[in-house]
Order: structure tokens, then C-alpha cells, then sequence
């Protein structure tokens, strides 16, 4: 077999690219690339930009002949669908699945895989989770799909996300949960593509949570997530040290910071899955 070819869609507007990056963050579309290229050594992968516009595939390949389809987070909300930057994404999903197309992504790609197969998505009442979604519990068919193949019931995962599916489609089938989000992952198979989603980000670490502590700290703590500037503060401290320094357990007690996401293997797992599971048959099919 020749080498994979993914294309990743960093869904982030170039306004929340700018400001991502100016709080010390890492642009979505990168983290994605370099987990695949990590996971899958070899792959070709390309980004684009679909909020920007119809993207134009890097290197000329057209959007069919890709292995499989990546979606990121994003700063725009997708219930604002008479946004042509949100328009031109939702299109693009479902132009994925009547192609055929193993898709697979992260929070707003949860979303995105509802909406584009007729799902329902709203503000989460709670107001935004952010930093850990705990104690993430996989249901009966989600501890039989193939995404959580060797994954624990029960694990944490990083999140930063005020939006929330709140209503499946026909096609899609619920696979995890929690108290603060309901839908936590779910699995679409609409028309003729499938398209795997989880609500938290396998992609992150504690450097890419931290400049989003710093990205949304108003709003942190005006909900009550964090009492002061300084409690903020204090939180971003510990979680950049504690990214450089694993052996810091007064650290890890302080942030509630467990191994389902701390170490790469466990917290990128459900990506590994989905290239063994999904974009690798696919591949053998063509």
C-alpha cells in the first residue's frame, strides 16, 4: 500500500487563527497535521481553509482522493449557518458523506458531523467545559465500536467547547457521555460516508489548554470557572510546567490532571482507531 493521504480542515476563521495564536496557541490544522504524521509516519498531509472559502486543495489533489477527512475545532458557531464561512464547511460534510468519505474529528467536528446529516446543535445551558470533560463514559455501543477499541469506559479528555449536539440524526448512533455534555462522541454513517466524532481533543496537551485558559478567560470567569485573573494565572502556570516537567505530581493534583490525558498513547487512541478502522479498508476498497 502506498502512503496515506490525509486532508485536515482547520475550521477556525482566519480572526480566531490570529487570535489562537496570539495567546500562545498552536493553529488547529498544525496539531492535527503533526498527530498524523506521528501516528501514521509516512502519510502525506494537507491543510486547508474552508472558512476562508471553497478551499483549494494543497498540492492539486482533488477532494475525493484523499484517504480521509480531518476536522478541527473552531471559534465560529454552527448554528450561525447563514455564515458562508459555516455554510461552506457544512457542505463540504456532506459532500463527504454522499462521496463516500471516512471522516473523522474533534468538537466542533462533532457538531458538524450532526448538522451536515441532519442533526440538531444549541449552546450548552451549562455554559462553556472547559479544561478536563471528566469521567467521559462510553455506553454499550460505544465500547463496541471500533473508535474506542482498548479504550478505558471511563477516561477524561482535554475540551474547550460552549456548543453541544443536541439533537442525533436518523444516522448517527451516540457512543459516549458525561454530566456536563450529553453527547460526548457519536458515529455518523449518513448516505454513503462515515463520519467519527468526539466533543473533547485528543490533540491537545497542557501548552494548547493553557493558551486557551489565557483565549477565554473573561468568560471563564464570568461563569464561575475561575474566581480571579490571578486564579487563571495560576492555573496556566501549573499546566506549561507541568507539560515540562511529567514528574510533577503536586501538579497533577492540583489541576486533576489523570493519565487518560496526560500520556499521547491512551488520550490519541480513537485517532489510531479510526486510521486502522476506518481510512485503511477504505484504502484497500479503492
Amino acid at each position: 500500500m502506498s502512503e496515506l493521504r490525509f486532508l485536515v480542515f482547520d475550521a477556525y476563521p482566519q480572526s480566531g487563527r490570529d487570535a489562537l495564536t496570539a495567546a500562545g496557541g498552536t493553529e488547529a490544522g498544525t496539531l492535527y497535521r503533526r498527530l498524523l504524521e506521528r501516528l501514521e509516519p509516512g502519510a502525506a498531509v494537507d491543510v486547508a481553509f474552508p472558512a476562508d472559502g471553497p478551499p483549494a486543495t494543497p498540492n492539486g489533489v482533488a477532494l475525493e482522493d484523499y484517504d480521509g477527512w480531518v476536522w478541527t475545532g473552531s471559534s465560529l458557531t454552527i448554528w450561525h449557518d447563514d455564515d458562508p464561512a459555516v455554510r461552506t464547511q457544512i457542505d463540504l460534510a456532506r459532500h463527504g458523506y454522499e462521496v463516500g468519505m471516512q471522516q473523522f474529528g474533534s468538537c466542533w467536528a462533532a457538531q458538524l458531523a450532526a448538522t451536515a446529516a441532519g442533526g440538531e446543535v444549541g449552546q450548552n445551558p451549562r455554559g462553556r467545559e472547559f479544561g478536563f470533560a471528566r469521567e467521559i463514559e462510553l455506553n454499550s455501543a460505544g465500547q463496541a465500536h471500533p473508535m474506542f477499541e482498548g479504550k478505558s469506559h471511563v477516561f477524561d479528555g482535554f475540551t474547550c467547547h460552549a456548543d453541544i449536539v443536541t439533537g442525533l440524526p436518523e444516522s448517527a448512533t451516540l457512543l459516549a457521555s458525561n454530566e456536563f455534555t450529553p453527547i460526548q462522541a457519536l458515529a455518523v454513517d449518513h448516505v454513503s460516508g462515515s463520519f467519527w466524532a468526539i466533543q473533547y481533543h485528543p490533540e491537545y496537551d497542557l501548552r494548547e489548554i493553557a493558551a486557551l485558559a489565557r483565549l477565554r478567560r473573561e468568560e471563564l470567569i464570568e461563569q464561575g470557572s475561575f474566581g480571579t485573573r490571578w486564579e487563571v494565572r495560576s492555573w496556566v502556570e501549573a499546566a506549561e510546567t507541568l507539560e515540562d516537567a511529567e514528574d510533577r505530581e503536586d501538579l497533577k493534583d492540583v489541576l486533576g490532571a489523570r493519565a487518560s490525558v496526560l500520556e499521547p498513547g491512551p488520550r490519541t487512541l480513537e485517532v489510531r482507531n479510526w486510521i486502522d478502522h476506518a481510512v485503511k479498508p477504505r484504502r484497500a476498497d479503492r
